[in-house]
């Protein structure tokens, strides 16, 4: 269950899958960039995170194409964009890679956005969750698909105190930007 109030100062991870890439022929994986769709969709989560109150005091960003060009688009909907630290090891991160990456995030941090890949975010907010508010849950086990935000709330005095189950879901929401007509 989650940590009372008492137990540590608020944090907040804010968990961004990158918005939606191109598949060109012979480029790999990781050079992948944003479709069109992505590159409309990445500033709409940006602009969401805002409207929410959502603004992190630190980015961690995969160093994949798509992450990076995500977390550009996103950051330029924001007077200031926090610091960001693009880091390799987030690429295709599982759980246990994406938590130990959290531990290591400064105390004075108390919201983080985490940008990144399937299936590991999405595990991840599925392991963290204690609990969420309305059908947040439901909507993350049912799909969390490119430029999806979940926002996880929790008391504690460090990053390293971040568990399982010791999170509340507050939110899941997929920002989707117009097409220009």
């Amino acid at each position: 269950m989650i940590a009372r109030a008492g137990a540590g100062p608020l944090r907040r991870l804010v968990v961004l899958r990158h918005a939606k890439s191109a598949w060109p022929t012979g480029v790999a994986d990781h050079e992948r960039p944003l479709a069109p769709r992505g590159r409309r969709d990445a500033p709409a989560a940006g602009r969401a995170l805002a409207e929410s109150d959502c603004l992190p005091d630190l980015a961690l960003c995969s160093t994949a194409v798509r992450a990076r060009q995500t977390w550009e688009l996103a950051s330029r909907q924001w007077g200031t964009p926090p610091p960001v630290r693009f880091e390799r090891r987030l690429y295709g991160a599982g759980v246990p890679e994406l938590l130990a990456a959290l531990h290591e995030v400064p105390d004075q941090i108390r919201t983080l956005l985490l940008i990144g890949h399937n299936p590991g975010l999405e595990e991840l907010v599925l392991e963290l969750a204690g609990d969420s508010l309305d059908d947040a849950l439901d909507d993350v086990r049912t799909k969390f698909p490119t430029s999806a935000t979940a926002v996880l709330a929790w008391h504690g005095d460090s990053w390293d105190a971040l568990a399982p189950g010791t999170a509340l879901l507050t939110g899941m929401t997929v920002p989707r930007g117009k097409k220009k007509d």
